[in-house]
């Protein structure tokens, strides 16, 4: 059984999850930490509960999911690993600092990323995997990081309750979007989504009651 531990992180109130199962390894995805107490959070949750971070990983490119990437990596030397047509992206994080949320940053307050993902590769930790459901429009290497076996999926910007991420900065199109939005209304009702801002919700209730999700 997986356990799964969200922190709202940063000014724009983002999603990190530590995700782990009974064997003590862990995932972090989404490291949004910008502060120090957020960081501390996190790190005294992964302690308290002698968990062991084994990968590290990210569901789409923007600044507001990677500001606590330095913070993983001088902590537990992880790299981050993300779909590759977000290489643009995280490769300009101090300019989307700047441009988006008026901060001044440089390239040394991120970690550096370890591979760039694809389809068909799988995330592994304790007893589970994550498989990669690739999800552009909201960027175009925004994935669902999907575990099969307990009907769960981090969804990042592409999937909210009742709502899905915009589409009007670089790389966004509502094509692609809703292309993916019908992908992922297929997977079953009762699994889980964990988005990267608001509360979970479930496929099923987003299938019956988000305009932007049909079958």
């Amino acid at each position: 059984m997986i356990q799964i531990q969200r922190f709202v992180c940063n000014m724009i109130s983002e999603n990190t999850y530590v995700v782990s199962d009974e064997t003590g390894e862990a995932v972090i995805i989404d490291c949004g930490a910008y502060d120090t107490d957020e960081q501390t959070d996190i790190k005294t949750y992964i302690e308290r509960n002698n968990l062991r971070p084994v990968r590290f990983i990210a569901t789409h490119g923007h600044v507001d999911h990677n500001f606590g990437s330095k913070f993983v990596y001088d902590t537990w030397g992880l790299k981050l690993n993300i779909h590759a047509a977000d290489e643009a992206l995280i490769t300009q994080l101090p300019q989307q600092a700047v441009s988006l949320l008026g901060l001044s940053m440089t390239a040394d307050d991120f970690a550096p990323v370890g591979a760039y993902l694809h389809a068909d590769d799988i995330i592994t930790f304790g007893h589970h995997r994550l498989t990669i459901l690739e999800t552009p429009g909201h960027t175009p290497g925004g994935v669902f990081y999907y575990c099969e076996a307990e009907k769960v999926a981090f969804s990042g910007d592409t999937l909210f309750q009742g709502s899905i991420g915009r589409t009007d900065l670089p790389g966004g199109s509502m094509f692609m979007l809703i292309q993916s939005l019908r992908m992922i209304s297929q997977l079953p009702d009762d699994t889980t989504v964990y988005p990267g801002h608001g509360e979970a919700t479930t496929i099923g209730h987003e299938v019956a009651s988000n305009p932007y999700l049909d079958r």
